[in-house]
């Protein structure tokens, strides 16, 4: 049976349309990206929430856990996925959630989430998970944001070696230390691993 023209055409126009999401997904540049530039892809529909953080996750997987093992993450969200999907629901029926709608953030060790751990950078605290948000966590979580990870740190907030995790390496060259406790944070902004760090200065 043949088609119709104009049902021709439709599924003709169907297919190009399908085909731009995807080559626009694909030239949809990670690295650096800003917040504006996240949401104008997802209200242009280039990208999804989904989309966006499982590139973040590769990421993290390709150059923290391989490649220079830059060791600047700690402990990945494991409902990170789950909760991107969330967003997506949410924007389709009413737009984003707040101004961080999507946003991968690296959030420094020392800071309370009662969804992940919380070690503080000392193998003492291994496996510690608080009963609470930190009130940062909460108002991040309110605009929308999605903590991807917990990052690596000095053991209690102190240079940047933790008995936690170990080492974080430098990612303009990973021979040198990031210098300071929140070292995973700088590291894992530094390498694109996620869009907002949070780190915190104790000592001072």
């Amino acid at each position: 049976m043949s088609l119709r023209p104009h049902s021709w055409f439709a599924a003709n126009l169907l297919a190009v349309l399908s085909l731009s999401t995807v080559v626009n997904a694909q030239t949809f540049q990670l690295s650096e990206a800003t917040i504006d530039e996240v949401h104008t892809a997802l209200d242009s529909r280039i990208i999804t929430c989904r989309g966006l953080i499982e590139r973040y996750l590769k990421r993290i997987e390709a150059y923290d856990e391989a490649g220079p093992a830059f060791n600047a993450i700690q402990y990945l969200n494991p409902a990170a996925i789950q909760e991107a999907e969330a967003l997506d629901l949410a924007f389709t029926r009413s737009g984003p959630v707040g101004s961080l709608h999507c946003i991968p953030v690296l959030l420094k060790d020392q800071v309370e989430t009662r969804d992940m751990p919380t070690t503080y950078g000392s193998a003492l605290f291994d496996g510690f998970v608080s009963e609470r948000d930190a009130t940062i966590v909460v108002r991040m979580r309110d605009e929308g944001a999605i903590i991807l990870a917990k990052t690596n740190m000095g053991e209690f907030a102190s240079r940047y070696v933790g008995s936690a995790f170990g080492v974080i390496r430098n990612a303009y060259d990973p021979d040198r230390n990031p210098s300071g406790s929140s070292g995973g944070t700088g590291v894992g902004i530094a390498s694109n691993f996620g869009m907002v760090g949070i780190g915190e200065a104790t000592g001072g």
